[in-house]
């Protein structure tokens, strides 16, 4: 087009001119065009005549229409309105069932429970198991967790406050009849104690427990329904079972007194009114205790004051190491001891079994087994129980809070409370078998540390354990007593002048004490103990045979050591302590040395000039002179010689070893049977000095022919035929 109109550049007019011809041309055609397509246009207006009649036909229909659904939609309206109400009331008639269903199976209790806990049998096993399920029916209904709500309802209030009145009623009835049983209970046990009053045994409570172990369950419920109920029944049974075990362990010990006494005084009342009371009167005390008896058990202080009794009126010494010294094995009372030691286990045989039967019995029965540490309604009991008449202390709720009181602690404040008694009739106990015989605390110490041994193996913290264990202090306290004792009266001990020593009483006592010792402590727990105890002895019978032999004055110094350690190895070897070995070798060797110096001495005696020439001797040797030139000593030529061996012939040294054969004797005891031992020595340290002599002879005087008036075999003879002659 533009290449056409090129010229349209150049001249516009020209050019715009030419379009509006053309122009016009175009319209005119067009409006040719609709000129004759008018009919056309007729139609196609009819047609939209119609097309809008049909149109209006339509939406009058769906005028129609919509009216219609306007009134489905409505009703469907409605519809879904009343399903949802439908629903709501369904969920909430569920709910409100659920609620109904929860109130009947939790807060509804039985007319069979109910009767139980009004009126149930409380004497029968089976009214008692049908007491303990309404019990427990009626605790799961009162501790039911109500939901929101619940309270404000009045079929809820009124089973609430029948829940209340069934517990009071039950708690109050079970309270009365448990207080019934208790009294029941004690009248029978006292009917059976004098039963057992002429034996050596303790009432059982077995029947008691096993009774009343069939109300365990319901004193559960009373403890966590009725917490002062509860309290009170413990209150009262603790204060019952006090009073009677405090009557039973007193007869008990009562009894156990007088067989260790040895006295049968049988319908007498005075029973222990003259028992010992103080040491210095104890004497007098136990002779009138023990006048029907024929013995006497004392204590002697003295070594003077001993004296053999005849055998209708012997005694059983105090088993002091100087009473024993002095007294023969048959006197000793052997049959005592062991009365004594089987009565003592008896009575612990006796109270072990007990304690143990009624702690297990009060941790099942009041239900103080379970559970580490207390709760606070615990300490609230815990308080009311100490702050009560029955306990002799008291402590405040907030120590008790700080402490946290275990549940075995109360345990232990009710026993301490029941066996109140117990630890103070032990210690007396052990007082009386100590002064009866101080040797009674090796028994006591034994027994009583292997009891404690097992207490404390089956439970450690339990009262028995720790009961047991404070009377062994007693017991420990006194057997040291008992080794300081022995070790006084070795100091104080006096020896007469006028009498030979012989074997020191507490040497001898040293023995008995060992071999006694020996077989009570054979496997025995505490044998710790007794080797302290042994060493602290020998060591004292060491130092103080040795203060006796410094100041005999009868008899020779080495004589009274060699014998007394003699006897003490002899008693070392013979027991085989090993924790003493040491001092066993020490014995040895303080009575070989001390034989040795008793056997030179003595010997010096019949051969004294001759003893005395030949040291001179022997001292000019040492003077530097020499053995062959002794000769031409003045005082020490071959005529001195001879003179000093003819006043010693055969027949007068036979004399002089017949007279030192006699003073040795006197020098002996005949217990120790030392006489052939130390005669054999003299013999060997004769012959030693005989041969001695005759050496010296041979090199200070050879060729001289000088010999002795006797010879060895003559020695022999002369010391053979005097042991036989005596």
């Amino acid at each position: 087009m533009m290449e056409v109109c090129e010229y349209a550049i150049s001249n516009a007019e020209a050019f715009a001119e030419k379009l509006s011809k053309e122009l016009q041309v175009l319209d005119g055609a067009n409006i040719h065009s609709i000129m004759a397509s008018e009919k056309q246009v007729n139609i196609l207006m009819q047609l939209l005549d119609e097309a809008l009649s049909e149109v209006d036909t339509i939406e009058g229909k769906m005028s129609s229409y919509e009216e219609m659904l306007q009134s489905v939609k409505e009703q469907m309206d409605q519809i879904s309105q009343s399903n949802r109400l439908i629903q709501i009331s369904n969920a909430n008639n569920g709910k409100l069932l659920d609620e109904i269903q929860f109130l009947v199976n939790y807060m509804d209790l039985s007319k069979g429970h109910i009767r139980a806990l009004q009126e149930g049998d409380l004497s029968s096993s089976k009214g008692i198991e049908a007491c303990i399920n309404a019990s427990e029916a009626l605790l799961q209904c009162m501790n039911v967790a109500l939901r929101p709500g619940h309270e404000k309802l009045m079929s809820v209030k009124q089973q609430q406050h029948l829940f209340t009145e069934l517990r009071d009623t039950f708690s109050r009835r079970l309270t009365n009849h448990l207080n019934n049983v208790f009294v029941h209970q004690g009248h029978d046990q006292s009917s059976v104690l004098s039963q057992h009053m002429a034996e050596l045994t303790l009432p059982k409570h077995s029947p008691l427990h096993r009774d009343l172990l069939h109300y365990a369950k319901l004193m559960e419920w009373l403890k966590n329904t009725q917490r002062e109920k509860y309290e009170g029944l413990s209150r009262t049974y603790v204060d019952y079972m006090t009073r009677l075990y405090e009557r039973e362990i007193k007869d008990f010990f009562e009894v156990a007194k007088i067989k260790m006494a040895g006295t049968a005084k049988e319908g007498k009342g005075n029973k222990f009114a003259t028992l010992p009371r103080k040491e210095s009167a104890f004497k007098q005390e136990t002779e009138s205790l023990h006048g029907s008896s024929g013995k006497l058990t004392g204590s002697t202080s003295s070594l003077n004051k001993l004296a053999v009794q005849s055998s209708s009126s012997r005694r059983s010494q105090s088993s002091s190491l100087l009473d024993m010294g002095n007294m023969s094995a048959s006197d000793l009372d052997v049959a005592d001891r062991t009365k004594f030691d089987k009565i003592f286990e008896q009575v612990l045989s006796e109270l072990e079994p007990l304690c143990l039967a009624e702690q297990d019995f009060i941790s099942k029965f009041f239900k103080l087994q379970q559970h580490p540490t207390l709760s606070i309604c615990h300490l609230s009991w815990s308080t009311s129980l100490l702050s009560s008449s029955l306990f002799p202390y008291s402590l405040s709720f907030c120590l008790i809070t700080c402490l946290g009181l275990l549940r075995k602690d109360m345990v232990r404040l009710m026993m301490n409370k029941v066996f109140q008694s117990i630890e103070t009739e032990l210690n007396s106990l052990i007082t009386l078998g100590d002064k009866i015989d101080t040797f009674h605390s090796l028994y006591m110490l034994v027994k009583m540390s292997h009891h404690v041994w097992t207490a404390e193996n089956v439970d450690p913290a339990s009262y028995l354990s720790t009961t047991l264990g404070n009377v062994l202090v007693t017991v420990k306290r006194n057997f040291d007593k008992c080794i300081s004792g022995q070790i006084r009266q070795m100091e104080e001990v006096k020896i007469s002048k006028k009498s030979k020593v012989g074997i020191l009483p507490f040497v001898a006592g040293f023995e008995e004490f060992a071999e006694l010792a020996e077989t009570i402590f054979r496997n025995a727990e505490r044998r710790g103990d007794l080797d302290k105890a042994y060493v602290k002895l020998i060591r004292a019978v060491f130092m103080n045979v040795e203060k006796v032999a410094n100041e005999s004055q009868k008899t020779p110094r080495d004589v009274v050591m060699m014998e007394n350690f003699h006897h003490i190895f002899s008693t070392l070897s013979h027991l085989k302590i090993s924790c003493l070995e040491t001092e066993r070798r020490e014995a040895k060797h303080k009575y070989t040395d001390h034989l040795q110096s008793y056997v030179i001495n003595s010997l010096g005696q019949p051969l004294e000039k001759l003893n005395h020439f030949f040291e001179g001797v022997e001292a000019r040797v040492a003077q530097g002179v020499r053995e062959d030139e002794v000769s031409y000593q003045l005082a020490f030529n071959k005529q001195e010689l001879r003179k000093v061996i003819k006043e010693y012939p055969g027949k007068e040294v036979k004399k002089g070893l017949d007279n030192l054969y006699k003073k040795v004797d006197k020098h002996l005891c005949e217990e120790e049977s030392l006489l052939q031992v130390v005669w054999h020595s003299m013999q060997d340290e004769f012959i030693r000095q005989y041969k001695h002599f005759e050496g010296l002879i041979g090199r200070c005087y050879p060729g001289s022919g000088i010999t002795m008036e006797f010879t060895i075999g003559d020695m022999l003879e002369y010391f053979s035929s005097i042991a036989q002659s005596h």
